[in-house]
């Protein structure tokens, strides 16, 4: 088979969803190598079910690297396969429980794959600049109150605000709302009866605003991919509008030019 016909068969849709299904039968079988019990019983199907679907990945990546040659790497979730599959090499063949841990990464393909998937992905990067403003503001705000909270309540509660590293600490806990009332909050106010007037509105700046301002820019981002992708399918479209009139254009020039062949003939 010559490369052009390579290229279309990796580029055939029942491929693709061929590989999706590898990938999450692949996830499912090492999620079972955890169980203790399974393996015992099944360990040595299950170990050659993952070598299988290692050298079907290896496969599916050479056809791709033949087909498409350099160019495969002009391609940023091209290039995301291409290190996945490399990293998940080394563990079939290592003992090393952390290098063997590695194979679970092969799940994450399904981002490539799935073009929901690459919109998510893509629209968080894309809108990584302003997270990381956004996270700076929040780290801002965390450290402040957490040189704050030192200085207010370290002296009565050291375990919780002793030092700048335990309030940072506690000052996290508080922008996740994980357990900030009956951990921090209650215990204080016993205290300091007037903490609330620290606590609320810090939460209120941290977990409400910034939160919400994250989600904003992310959906912000994923719009404006999603309205890239149909402007550009919209693009395609005319481009091929344009070549199917070309096309008639020069189909009805061949029939009025035979025409005229047929007159000129039949005058003769």
């Amino acid at each position: 088979m010559g490369r052009k016909q390579i290229q279309h068969f990796v580029e055939e849709q029942w491929f693709t969803r061929l590989v999706i299904v590898i990938i999450i039968v692949n996830a499912l079988v090492l999620g079972l190598e955890t169980s203790k019990s399974i393996m015992a019983e099944w360990g040595g199907i299950l170990h050659a079910m993952d070598v299988a679907f290692i050298l079907f990945f290896l496969f599916e990546l050479g056809l791709k690297l033949f087909a498409y040659r350099l160019q495969f790497f002009r391609g940023g979730w091209n290039i995301f396969d291409f290190v996945i599959v490399v990293l998940t090499v080394v563990p079939v063949f290592g003992n090393l429980s952390v290098l063997r841990s590695l194979r679970i990464l092969r799940a994450l393909r399904l981002f490539s794959m799935i073009p929901r998937f690459r919109l998510v992905v893509e629209g968080f990067f894309d809108a990584l600049s302003g997270l990381v403003a956004v996270a700076t503001m929040l780290f801002v705000m965390v450290y402040i109150a957490a040189v704050m909270a030192t200085k207010l309540f370290g002296g009565a509660f050291p375990e919780i605000f002793g030092t700048l590293t335990k309030s940072l600490f506690s000052m996290f806990q508080l922008v996740t709302l994980e357990g900030w009332t009956s951990e921090i909050v209650r215990p204080v106010m016993e205290v300091y009866p007037w903490a609330w007037l620290f606590f609320i509105p810090f939460i209120g700046l941290t977990t409400f605003t910034i939160f919400n301002l994250l989600i904003g820019i992310i959906v912000n981002s994923m719009q404006r991919i999603y309205e890239k992708e149909e402007q550009e399918l919209y693009n395609e479209l005319h481009k091929s509008e344009e070549t199917q009139e070309d096309i008639l254009e020069k189909i009805h020039t061949i029939e009025s030019t035979l025409n005229d062949l047929k007159k000129a003939l039949k005058r003769e």
